[in-house]
């Protein structure tokens, strides 16, 4: 099965239609206020409307309040929830939508007891941070194969280059992967050549 490929952390046109002419299969646009990532719903509903059918659009939060989220969601056309705070299962699917929810690794012993959390998850991204702290730091974990006892896709992220991730998905096999920093020239400004060879690396044979 070919390995899906989403970009994270989005905040200039341009970079929305790289992504989109490259073929990614879903774009991550972050809503935290303390991220240096973070856009506001004006800026995301413009970002949002220029998205294609067929490319899965991500909102990204943490630790919010019911209410912001909800406005967010009204506003902005996403297709997919992602968390990445202390959220609990209650919280994470009172919005009737699908969701996933991160899976801080460097503060997780048991993956499999994770997941077990959040039965109601679309899926999971493990993620390098640790709990209550953000991703798209560039650090990345140590890679394990996926317990086969997780039935729900799992997306690989945290510290993901055009230099490793061949080999990530080698040795981990998931569902999907997450990249932000690792296709950037600073700090939510993205690297079309970066997110060229991204992609050609994660295809690769």
């Amino acid at each position: 099965m070919q390995t899906r490929i989403k970009f994270c952390g989005l905040t200039r046109q341009q970079d929305v239609q790289n992504a989109v002419a490259l073929g990614v299969d879903a774009l991550g646009f972050v809503f935290v206020k303390n991220s240096a990532r973070n856009i506001d719903v004006e800026t995301a509903v413009k970002l949002v409307s220029k998205v294609p059918p067929f490319i899965i659009k991500v909102g990204l939060f943490m630790n919010m309040q019911v209410t912001e989220v909800e406005n967010i969601i009204k506003r902005v056309k996403l297709n997919l929830l992602q968390f990445h705070g202390d959220e609990e299962e209650t919280f994470c699917a009172q919005f009737n939508m699908p969701y996933l929810k991160a899976v801080p690794m460097a503060s997780t012993s048991s993956l499999e007891d994770f997941c077990q959390r959040y039965v109601s998850a679309t899926g999971f991204i493990l993620d390098s941070h640790a709990q209550g702290q953000m991703g798209g730091s560039g650090e990345k974990f140590t890679w394990n194969a996926i317990p086969k006892s997780i039935d729900k896709p799992i997306i690989l992220a945290g510290g993901l280059t055009v230099d490793n991730v061949a080999e990530a998905i080698r040795v981990v096999n998931p569902y999907a992967v997450d990249v932000s920093s690792g296709i950037e020239a600073g700090k939510g400004i993205k690297d079309p050549a970066k997110m060229e060879q991204f992609i050609k690396e994660v295809h690769r044979d």
